[in-house]
């Protein structure tokens, strides 16, 4: 099944700019990375996972939580097999685990097939 890992997370001052990147392996051979959409969803401590930024496959559509609108930029390189998000502006609310995830629909809810193990990124002065 496919694989996803992030990377790109780590300590930021507030202010501060950080991307992320998610790299997925392990496709069938009917499905590469460029028929999967792309999600970004983000976990704080004592919170619910959320939804952040989602891309499609076919033509790129960006959809965005209005929590991090104009902040975050949601990318991929199909040719890398790569996707990433863009962080901008880091607020301490920020401080969360960023995960990755891929399945048929780009949405900021989880349906998604495939997720990530995280990456932990913490803002703070």
């Amino acid at each position: 099944q496919v694989q996803l890992v992030e990377s790109g997370g780590g300590l930021v001052q507030p202010g501060g700019s950080l991307r992320l990147s998610c790299t997925a392996s392990r496709f069938t051979s009917r499905f590469g990375f460029n028929y999967y959409a792309i999600g970004w969803f983000r976990q704080a401590p004592g919170k619910e996972r959320e939804g952040v930024a989602a891309i499609s496959a076919s033509d790129g559509d960006t959809y965005y939580a209005a929590s991090v609108k104009g902040r975050f930029t949601i990318s991929r390189d199909d040719a890398k097999n790569t996707a990433y998000l863009q962080i901008n502006s880091l607020k301490p609310e920020d401080t969360a685990v960023y995960y990755c995830a891929c399945g048929h629909i780009a949405t900021l809810t989880e349906k998604y097939d495939f997720w990530g193990q995280g990456t932990q990124v913490t803002v703070t002065s």
